[in-house]
């Protein structure tokens, strides 16, 4: 809704677009629960906030000559459609329009999670490796960048469209992970943020004009992630590890889909953080248990992910790995010298870590201090039930 009254308003009123949908959403939970739900509730958002961003201008007497071409009433098909229609999807202009050269990639990636995502700052700082303080903001510099456009991104010119790719793979991964494994106290996985980020890759996809091979490897990645979704978590919505989970579950339609995307991700010559990732999970996919995995090819992959995206989660998950295939000493280690950066004391899976190697390597005592340690940097009810399940299953080691 809120790329939907942009692209009718223009990018300088981007602000108010979302003063309007919040205001139909206010007016939703006051008359819905005396009159009912109407038939099509999204056409009635929609109407509802596009009249209160029409009485917003009104107010401020800021008319712009665009009230006369609005006053035929919207019906139901002002509300974006499931499949999208390239290049004329709301929510993927507004994104395109955010990612602007002149803008910092965090701050554009900042306001696409917020604005559009509905991400709340901690979620995002957890994404983006800041303070809520640093997100909010980054999120106001960027308003103020899109006040001060006059018009939203134009896809008519295929070389601009590549300068904000890069970006825009960003914010499609970012929403992507965060669907995959959230934050939120509520869910600990949301497949809605799934298939929304796969939805807008691939209208970027279908254009080969403007689609790149980091384009398919980011599908692949996705697909083949989304393909083993149901398995992370049991019937108590818990978290269950890589080694426990039934593989059965897996979806090997999305399989196919994600190796066929993997495929052609090979065809441009080009590698990308995402081609990595992509091959990290086909190697998951591929193996029939956790035992038969090639951890080994999994390391070779870390390694160069590790040299192209330096970020802290890659390294633990690098560390990890070591110690699958060096054995739980060598993992232990390599965690000891991740243990400087301050990121790491507060994230919970990097003290869990610690505690699956320390387990494994029969220090039962060092493995529950590990383990309380991580359920106390836990984010969301989800990591929590599952640190206290862990810890629960630690009391049979006594």
């Amino acid at each position: 809704m809120i790329a939907r009254l942009t692209r009718t308003f223009g990018p300088h009123r981007f602000d108010l677009a979302e003063e309007a949908v919040q205001d139909a959403l206010c007016t939703a939970l006051e008359t819905w629960k005396f009159y009912g739900i109407p038939d099509d509730p999204g056409a009635w958002l929609m109407r509802v906030a596009r009249n209160r961003a029409i009485d917003l201008i009104r107010r401020g007497r800021r008319f712009e000559g665009i009230l006369d071409a609005l006053a035929v009433e919207p019906s139901s098909a002002c509300v974006a459609d499931v499949e999208g229609d390239w290049p004329h999807d709301d929510r993927l202009l507004l994104i395109f329009s955010c990612c602007d050269p002149l803008v910092s990639v965090d701050a554009q990636l900042a306001l696409i999670l917020k604005a559009l995502c509905g991400f709340s700052l901690g979620e995002i700082g957890a994404a983006l490796f800041a303070s809520p303080s640093a997100i909010e903001k980054r999120v106001t510099r960027t308003k103020g960048f899109l006040k001060r456009s006059k018009s939203l991104f134009d896809f008519t010119d295929a070389g601009q469209v590549r300068t904000r790719l890069d970006s825009v793979h960003q914010a499609l991964y970012l929403i992507f992970s965060e669907g995959y494994h959230s934050v939120r106290a509520d869910a600990p996985v949301r497949n809605e943020l799934c298939r929304e980020a796969i939805r807008l890759a691939l209208l970027i996809a279908v254009d080969r004009t403007i689609g790149t091979p980091a384009t398919d490897a980011l599908l692949a990645m996705m697909y083949l992630d989304l393909a083993r979704l149901a398995g992370r978590v049991d019937e108590e919505g818990v978290f269950l590890p890589l080694s426990r989970q039934d593989r059965s579950r897996w979806d090997q339609r999305l399989i196919a889909v994600g190796f066929r995307y993997l495929g052609a991700s090979a065809k441009g010559g080009e590698l990308s953080r995402y081609h990595l990732e992509a091959a990290i999970a086909a190697e998951h996919c591929r193996a029939s248990s956790f035992e038969q995995t090639d951890w080994r090819r999994i390391l070779e992959l870390y390694e160069m992910l590790a040299f192209m995206s330096p970020t802290p989660v890659v390294a633990l998950n690098r560390a990890i790995v070591r110690g699958q295939v060096d054995g739980a000493v060598a993992g232990l280690a390599a965690l000891d010298a991740l243990g400087r950066n301050d990121f790491f004391q507060t994230y919970p899976f990097f003290h869990a870590a610690f505690g699956e190697f320390r387990l494994r390597n029969a220090e039962v005592d060092e493995a529950a201090v590990a383990f309380k340690r991580a359920f106390e940097c836990a984010r969301s009810t989800g990591e929590r039930n599952f640190f206290v399940r862990r810890l629960g299953e630690l009391k049979g080691c006594f």
